[in-house]
Order: C-alpha cells, then structure tokens, then sequence
C-alpha cells in the first residue's frame, strides 16, 4: 500500500516497494518513505504484511531525488528506475502497474521541486559551475521527453490496433534499439553527474584551502 500527501505537507511518500539487489539475492522487499522537506528517499527493513517500521528505527539506505531521473522499465508494468545525481540507480518494482504511475509522478514531482531549489540557491561556485548545472538540469528535462517518446513507440508497436504485424523482425529491431539507446543516455547523464560532483567538490576544497 502507498501513501501520499501533498508536496506542502509535511506527509512523506511512502509504500512498500521491491529493490534488486543483485543476481544472487533478486529482489528484496523494503519499506520506502520520501521526506518531501529534504527530498530523501530512505528505505528500511520490512518482512510484509503485519511487519512495520519502527520510529527510529536506521534506514537500510538513502537517496537524494534533487536532479534525480525517474524512469518506469519497459519490460514490465511494475518496474521503474531511479537514476541520482550521484551516480547511484536503484531498480525498484511495485505492486501493480497503479502503483508504479504514483511512484514514478511522486517522485518526479518531489525531483523537480529540490532541483530547482538547488538552482535557485547554489553554494558558492563558479559561474562556469552555474552553468554546468543548468545544463544538466535541461538534460534530466529531455531526457524525460526522450523517454515518454520512447514509451509511445514501444506501445505502439505492441498495440493490437497497429498497422504492423508485432513480430515485424524490422519493428522489433526498432523498439530494441530505441530502449538500449534510452539506457545508454541515461547511463551518460549520471556519469556526467559525477563528474559535475567532483569538479564542484574540488573547487570548494580548494577555496576552502585558501
């Protein structure tokens, strides 16, 4: 179950979610809840039904939804990725494809509001580092537009109303290339984050030297 509030309350997103770990462990049922305040996404420990967490209890982990890019998985209904400005991604399922749709606006939205932010009041920095941020910042922004163009081709070619027929080996090829290429871009973007990251942890360092 997902709970929800408004971005102006002080209600978090919450709900339980699967997150793959790795081949061995598969997918690992946690507890997911985003503080809209701070833009955090922690996760605990939860065994299921009954099973609940406890106030104070530590997160397993964290992520910060500032410049983050949401995107829900081609492979199935359930599946979506959030791909951090650090670099970091977490693969995450949730219970039904209802569910994913109120993750993945939640998410976004939480994303959109702390990016700005994050803009609007900057540390310190460069005007060069100014500028690499706003250009990450419209990256993210067609990237997501890049990626609901690419969920309407997909449907479109798996839509029984389509002209073509589904196992048109030419379309097929076509859908492939279109979801590796969305990988491949969104891979791109976080490691331009983490470059981002260490030129901006360096320039403070070495102001901070001086």
């Amino acid at each position: 179950m997902m709970k929800s509030g408004g971005l102006g309350s002080h209600r978090p997103l919450s709900g339980q979610l699967y997150k793959y770990t790795n081949v061995v462990k598969g997918w690992q049922q946690r507890w997911f809840a985003v503080d809209p305040e701070t833009g955090v996404l922690s996760y605990y420990l939860f065994d299921g039904p009954g099973d609940t967490v406890q106030p104070g209890q530590p997160a397993r982990g964290e992520a910060h939804l500032a410049a983050a890019v949401v995107c829900p998985s081609d492979e199935d209904s359930r599946t979506f990725t959030l791909n951090c400005a650090s670099g970091d991604m977490l693969k995450l399922r949730a219970t039904d494809a209802r569910a994913r749709q109120e993750w993945v606006d939640g998410l976004r939205a939480i994303a959109e509001i702390h990016t700005k932010a994050m803009g609007a009041n900057p540390p310190l920095q460069p005007r060069e580092q100014l500028a690499v941020h706003g250009a990450m910042a419209s990256a993210r922004q067609q990237l997501q537009q890049t990626e609901l163009s690419d969920a309407s081709l997909a449907r479109c070619i798996e839509s029984s109303d389509s002209p073509f027929p589904h196992t048109d080996p030419d379309l097929l090829l076509l859908k492939a290339t279109s979801a590796a290429s969305m990988q491949c871009l969104l891979q791109c973007l976080g490691m331009l984050h983490r470059q981002q990251q260490y030129a901006t942890t360096n320039s403070l360092k070495h102001d901070h030297d001086h």
